[in-house]
């Protein structure tokens, strides 16, 4: 999974009391919810929001726990697209505490109608988009 310097996007995020098991650590689980901002603030990078980012389905998700975030810490949610298919895209997330990096993810989109979710080829506009925002180019294919 990518280092912190590889993410175009880094969002700040504050640890709620109410994301944290009784100790005051993070509950595993919420990590997702972090990947989630992550991919939002991403689409807004993009220029997409709304029913715009809509689009897309998760088809998987995957999370490798490194560290543990604590209530009230200042994180800092990454977010970067690594591949691009003909109808899917797959984001790396990174969920970062100063220089500790705590968590990484992975999560699977299919881009789809929205009404039936047939799958359907991610838009040129959208892969240009990506292609001119990302530090690193996602892999292809």
């Amino acid at each position: 999974m990518s280092s912190r310097d590889a993410f175009t996007l880094l969002h700040p995020l504050r640890v709620r009391w109410g994301e944290c098991d009784a100790q005051g650590i993070v509950f595993n689980v919420n990590y997702f919810l972090y990947f989630d901002v992550g991919m939002t603030e991403w689409m807004r990078a993009l220029g997409l929001k709304g029913d715009k980012a809509m689009d897309f389905f998760t088809v998987h998700a995957e999370a490798d726990y490194k560290k543990s975030a604590k209530f009230d810490d200042m994180l800092d949610v990454g977010a970067r697209c690594a591949r691009l298919g003909r109808t899917s895209m797959t984001l790396e997330l990174g969920v970062f505490r100063d220089g500790d990096h705590l968590t990484s993810g992975r999560i699977v989109y299919v881009h789809a109608d929205p009404i039936s979710q047939e799958k359907k080829p991610l838009p040129e506009d959208f892969l240009q988009k990506v292609l001119g925002f990302e530090k690193a180019a996602p892999a292809r294919g």
